[in-house]
Formats: structure tokens, C-alpha cells, sequence
């Protein structure tokens, strides 16, 4: 996922935001005050919940992971959707990168790059938060990065594929239109169980409960064979929006 000529534009990305830094870390609170409010409000009414491999867990513990990787998947869109979509559209920014040695795939590359590289901060702060709050029980939980790193990869690639596609700003709500739904249902806040069995298999196509589940179990330090197939899921979702940008992107400039 990296190359010399790709990293130029991580590196630009890296300065631009370095003058925006309380933009670029404000992505990190939302989930942190969700984890907070849950802590001290209804994690007080609901004690226990049942966890993977059926272990009993606090409601706390439950919802930390998820919002973790929602926090990856939310740094991951950002960058990857509204960024783009300005430095495509109107900056032309990519169109002058053109009379460089820099291409279409050189492009794609280097903005998910970053935008993986966001997703990662997230989780590692997050991560850091759930320490200091005595939310992790197995050394397993420091595979949550990777698993972050991996599923900000596949959202960055999907969601830079589908930036080309829009023709106006107010066209971003078709994003937060997704992204929510996906925030509210993928078992952010209960277990699948509490879905009749054809909301089940809907909740099952959605790439956050694949990184979600995987989270939540290597927090505990429980480990399914259902596990490699939400990574399969993400690995797949990742080069097909890899491949679908860098398609996208050759079609529209170099026309």
C-alpha cells in the first residue's frame, strides 16, 4: 500500500494538517465522550452483558471495541470522501499532480494511505483510553490496531471509489446516509441476538459489524474460526475499492 511516488502525497497531507491539528484530533472525541456517557449514564443501569464465546462481561467492556472501531472507520471516511472530493473537484489538485511522475494509482494510494494512517491515531488514542480505564483484560486487545489499520483500509478504499462519483457537496449526505445506519445497527450497542433472523443476515453484510465482532473478541481474548472470514470480508472490501479508485481516477483524469 505504499510507494515513493505515493508517499509526496503523504507527506502533504501530513503538513496540511499539521496547521489544522485540532480538526484532525477532533475526530477522536466523539466516540471517547460515547464511551464516557456510557461509562457513567446507562452503563450504570445495564451491569452485564454476554460477550463472545459467551463470556459475561461489563456493558462497558462490550461497547468499547465497537466504538473503537467505529472511531477507525469515521477518521477513515473523512479523509477519504470529503478531503477528496474537494481536492478532485475543486482544487484540481490531482490534475496538476498528473504532469508529475505521479498517477492515478500513485494517487489512490497515497490518500488511503493517509486516511489509514487517521484511522490508526484514532485507535491508537482510543486504545490508550481503554487502558486508563481499566477496559482491558487480555494482551490480546493490542491487536485492535491492525484490526483498525485493516478495516480504515477497506472504508478509505470503498469510500475514495465512491468521492468521484459525487458532483456537489450536498451530495455527502448519501454518505452520512450509509455511515450512520451502519454506526447504529452493526452491534455497536447490543449483540446480534437482539435482531429476528432476516435482520441478522441484513446486519451481516455490513463491513462495520465484520470489525466490530472482530474487535470485541480479540478484546477477551476469544478466538472463532468465524473470525478469518471477517477478515476475508475486509481484505476483499479494501482491493475492490483499491481497484475501483484507481480505475475511477485513470477514467476521469486522463481522459
Amino acid at each position: 500500500m505504499y510507494n515513493g511516488r505515493a508517499s509526496a502525497l503523504i507527506e502533504r497531507s501530513f503538513i496540511v494538517n499539521s496547521r489544522y491539528w485540532l480538526i484532525f484530533v477532533s475526530g477522536f472525541f466523539e466516540p471517547f465522550f460515547y464511551l464516557l456517557a456510557f461509562q457513567y449514564g446507562f452503563g450504570l443501569l445495564v451491569k452485564e452483558v454476554v460477550g463472545p464465546g459467551g463470556q459475561t462481561m461489563s456493558y462497558i467492556a462490550f461497547v468499547a471495541p465497537a466504538l473503537l472501531a467505529s472511531s477507525a472507520m469515521n477518521g477513515a471516511v473523512f479523509d477519504s470522501t470529503f478531503n477528496v472530493f474537494f481536492k478532485f473537484r475543486y482544487a484540481k489538485l490531482y490534475d496538476a499532480m498528473l504532469s508529475t511522475p505521479i498517477g492515478p494509482f500513485d494517487i489512490a494510494i497515497g490518500e488511503i494511505s493517509w486516511a489509514v494512517m487517521r484511522g490508526g491515531i484514532y485507535a491508537v488514542g482510543f486504545l490508550g483510553v481503554m487502558f486508563a480505564m481499566g477496559l482491558v483484560s487480555s494482551l490480546w486487545v493490542l491487536l485492535l490496531v491492525p484490526v483498525a489499520l485493516l478495516l480504515a483500509f477497506a472504508f478509505a478504499a470503498v469510500g475514495m471509489a465512491c468521492a468521484t462519483f459525487l458532483r456537489s457537496p450536498s451530495q455527502f449526505d448519501y454518505i452520512q446516509l450509509a455511515i450512520m445506519p451502519m454506526f447504529l445497527f452493526s452491534t455497536t450497542f447490543y449483540p446480534i441476538t437482539v435482531y429476528p433472523e432476516a435482520l441478522r443476515i441484513v446486519v451481516q453484510c455490513f463491513p462495520l459489524y465484520h470489525g466490530i465482532e472482530l474487535m470485541r473478541g480479540l478484546s477477551v481474548g476469544v478466538f472463532e474460526l468465524g473470525m478469518l472470514g471477517h477478515v476475508a470480508y475486509l481484505v476483499v472490501m479494501a482491493a475492490i475499492g483499491l481497484w475501483a479508485t484507481s480505475r475511477r481516477l485513470g477514467n476521469l483524469l486522463m481522459r
